[in-house]
């Protein structure tokens, strides 16, 4: 555990300098005895626009394809729908899932014989998986402004330097040898000098938006150290590993590209937890509630890590205002409100608050930084191996998914959206965005039946952080169940969702409890 968070916290550290929070109404408060505003919060959001999309994109596997435009926003959220087979059961209440931070809906439709939303259509629910603002499809509608990014040097590189085994047959084995070596060379250096460019333009990016809180050049120098970290990380592995390094520096460059797109995309993040809750989550439901007209009006609800958040956030604030969720049910996964008496590694989170105050960066891509990351998690010399260890416990995801997931589920984050999260670790676990209304002292109030679930490994939301929230639901509607065994199988964050173990073993659980709450 030592080593895995000292490897979190410099990760973590590193990726602070690309972030921005601002430094306003989080600060830790000696008094929870405020008057709070009683706002019309959680209103249904009418769509401006919505719409079924005809022929979807190779990435979505969903049945369908659905999108939800915010009233007064240029974002459109995209919603999946997995519809339930003739031979499935009837049910009365449609289902919405909801992801982690910074993720799509990739993670609940991985693969066919790995799939959460398939799993629970075949069970006769009406499936919907939610992509908010900026995750997954739901960031199609501002990235037609990205501008184009720079080239990169790997671009100009001819099909041969490319593939250094495509060469003439009658080449002898020596020039063969001695044009792989060559060209690993120069992918080394195509390597470098793309990531150096990338990190001068970052560092020129970021003093061309805020130039007063960069006067002794302290961000550029620390990106120009994370280039230089990387480039020897990158050298060192290809001494280590006797296959050639063609196959990851060309990911690397594919990942610096994205990396580039995502920075024209920053100024859009704007955007915290609250935008989630008061907005994207009402809207989606409102809409599934119009195309499946259940006869109570109400919605079935899983979440997965901030998705099982945002639906205790929801209830506690409909509890206060006297409010109406629309929920007949929910189920937590791997989630809490309160993280403060657990060893959370997401604890690791709050020293970003420190060194991102100074900077005009306004979010993370994080779906960039991990996917360049990955291939020094999963390939000698393993350096980021506690990467593995966040997601998934040991044999429970077939390496090819783990790739995929990791590859292809994560986004950008708004640095508002973390500095809020981060208010979970403080006392009085999550506020709201003013700092003064705090989600967890509603949820005893709260009239909806709760089944919280716990992976017994899941470093991230802990047995005893889901524990915390739990306890405060009224014991008539709260059941809580933590997955994993001490000999084996056992659960981390993301085998809650996707596990090997998961269909046979905890989804029969969730089904149980989804049936139980369905009649009207």
């Amino acid at each position: 555990m030592f080593m895995l968070q000292s490897d979190l916290r410099s990760a973590i550290q590193i990726a602070a300098t690309y972030c921005y929070f601002n430094p306003n109404r989080y600060e830790s408060s000696s008094s929870r005895s405020v008057s709070i505003r009683t706002p019309s919060r959680l209103r249904p959001i009418h769509a401006t626009a919505v719409e079924r999309v005809a022929e979807k994109p190779p990435i979505c596997t969903a049945d369908e394809l659905h999108y939800v435009s915010i009233h007064n926003s240029d974002w459109r959220l995209a919603l999946w729908r997995y519809k339930p087979p003739p031979q499935a059961p009837s049910r009365n209440h449609p289902l919405l899932l909801l992801s982690g931070v910074g993720t799509n809906a990739i993670g609940y439709d991985l693969a066919p014989g790995s799939s959460f939303a398939r799993h629970m259509s075949s069970q006769g629910f009406d499936t919907w998986i939610l992509e908010f603002r900026g995750a997954g499809l739901s960031s199609e509608v501002a990235s037609k402004e990205v501008k184009q990014p720079i080239s990169l040097p790997s671009e100009r590189m001819d099909a041969t330097s490319k593939n250094p085994l495509s060469v003439n047959s009658d080449s002898s084995a020596q020039e063969k040898k001695e044009m792989v070596e060559s060209d690993q060379s120069q992918l080394l250096m195509t390597f470098t000098e793309t990531f150096k460019r990338f990190s001068e333009r970052l560092s020129n990016l970021i003093k061309e938006g805020s130039p007063e809180a960069l006067q002794n050049s302290t961000l550029a120098t620390q990106i120009r150290d994370l280039s230089q970290r990387l480039v020897d990380v990158i050298e060192e592995g290809q001494r280590s590993v006797s296959p050639p390094f063609t196959d990851l520096l060309d990911r690397f460059s594919s990942t610096i590209e994205n990396m580039q797109t995502q920075i024209d995309l920053l100024g859009k993040y704007n955007w915290d937890f609250d935008h989630y809750l008061e907005e994207d989550v009402p809207a989606a439901m409102e809409y599934i509630q119009r195309q499946c007209n259940p006869k109570d009006d109400k919605l079935l609800a899983i979440g997965h890590s901030m998705g099982g958040i945002l639906l205790y956030s929801m209830l506690a604030r409909n509890a206060y205002e006297q409010r109406d969720s629309r929920l007949a049910a929910i189920v937590t996964l791997g989630a809490s409100l309160d993280y403060t008496t657990s060893k959370s590694s997401l604890k690791l989170l709050t020293p970003l608050a420190d060194p991102a105050q100074a900077l005009s960066v306004p979010a993370v891509p994080l779906g960039a930084l991990l996917a360049a990351a990955y291939p020094l998690a999963s390939r000698p010399p393993y350096v980021m191996s506690w990467l593995n260890r966040l997601i998934t416990a040991q044999d429970m995801m077939h390496p090819e998914l783990m790739e995929k997931f990791v590859m292809n589920n994560f986004c950008t984050v708004p640095a508002k959206l973390l500095l809020q999260l981060t208010t979970a670790f403080q006392e009085g676990g999550l506020r709201d965005r003013s700092g003064t209304f705090f989600y967890k002292d509603h949820i005893h109030k709260i009239d909806v039946p709760v089944l919280a679930i716990a992976g017994d490994l899941d470093l991230i939301c802990p047995p005893e952080a889901v524990y915390e929230t739990i306890k405060l639901v009224p014991k008539h509607l709260a059941m809580y169940k933590v997955f994993g065994e001490p000999a084996g199988p056992h659960y981390a964050h993301y085998d809650l969702v996707g596990g090997r173990l998961a269909p046979e073993q905890l989804y029969p659980c969730v089904l149980e409890f989804l049936i139980a709450h369905d009649s009207t």
